[in-house]
């Protein structure tokens, strides 16, 4: 049993996309997807440096166009949604926060423009919530789970991202950030500053809610046509309606990652394959999922490999 899965921000670097978009087709994709969304998706895959691609009304957009070009260069459909469902195959799909609007085309709940008009929405929100505090994000290596967040509790920080495996990230103030780097919890290895611009998934981000409801209001969601995970609490969400009220409140709700792999391993998934830019969902999985096969699909050059691994483990 396959589970195909989206990255979330922070997994972009300058340059990811200009590989994918020498692809047949490609380049006239993501121009007409840039189009709808007013956004010019090609230069920041390609031209733009680090600062920014990091930021959030930038970065989220980009991360979605990028899971949607990756996952349909492996299959035969029109589209990712498409490929993913006819051509991949996968038992299950889920995304890490904003790999959820990815992973809700590979389900068919959205097809592609909606989703990138709804991460487009998102990323602007979420850019406008983190402007008003400066805020940020950072990965805690080790450590026992439980001393972990009863330390944050104490420095007034939120477990933004229960990742498994031995990772939490932590997301508050600067000021907050800068008290956890001086005095780490008990037992944690190393503290690692994120790429991105706010505290997501924290109360900082509530008003960036409202707009996305408001925006999502306009959606006609399909019901998943695959097993679709929920990072909220790594629930398999059976109706439409539900992965969009999900994807509306989780901007300030932690993500459960650990719980997706929890569930991963109840549906008796076989192998991750994780769209472009993967490597940290596969990197998270070879800790916590022992015996699952994994593949980050970095560039076409992995499409190969891909490819046998759907062939081995797609339903």
């Amino acid at each position: 049993m396959l589970v195909l899965v989206a990255p979330g921000q922070g997994a972009q670097t300058p340059g990811f996309l200009t590989e994918w978009l020498e692809l047949p087709g490609a380049a006239d994709r993501v121009a007409a997807w840039s189009d709808a969304i007013g956004l010019d998706l090609a230069h920041y895959g390609t031209r733009a440096d680090a600062d920014a691609i990091r930021d959030t009304a930038v970065a989220q957009p980009l991360l979605v166009a990028a899971g949607l070009l990756s996952a349909s260069a492996l299959g035969t459909g029109s589209s990712a949604a498409d490929a993913a469902v006819t051509d991949i195959a996968p038992g299950a799909v889920a995304g890490h926060s904003v790999g959820e609007i990815t992973a809700a085309a590979f389900a068919g709940v959205l097809d592609d423009t909606a989703a990138l008009t709804l991460v487009r929405k998102r990323g602007l929100a979420m850019a406008d919530a983190a402007a008003i505090t400066e805020t940020g994000m950072a990965a805690l290596l080790g450590g026992d789970p439980e001393t972990t967040l009863a330390h944050l509790e104490k420095l007034g920080l939120t477990p933004a991202n229960i990742n498994g495996a031995g990772q939490i990230v932590a997301a508050g103030t600067k000021e907050q950030l800068a008290a956890l780097e001086a005095d780490k919890p008990e037992g944690v290895r190393k503290v690692v500053a994120l790429k991105v611009a706010g505290a997501f998934h924290t109360h900082h981000m509530a008003p960036a809610v409202d707009t996305l409801a408001k925006a999502a209001a306009y959606l006609a969601p399909g019901d998943p046509k695959v097993t679709y995970v929920s990072n909220k609490d790594g629930a398999a969400v059976a109706t439409g309606a539900e992965v969009l009220q999900r994807l509306v409140g989780q901007v300030a709700n932690p993500v459960r990652w650990d719980l997706c792999m929890e569930t991963f391993k109840e549906l008796g998934v076989t192998a991750l394959l994780e769209v472009c830019p993967g490597g940290t969902l596969t990197g998270l999985a070879k800790r916590a999922l022992p015996g699952v096969k994994t593949l980050a699909l970095k560039t076409p050059a992995d499409l190969d490999a891909a490819r046998e691994l759907v062939a081995e483990h797609a339903a």
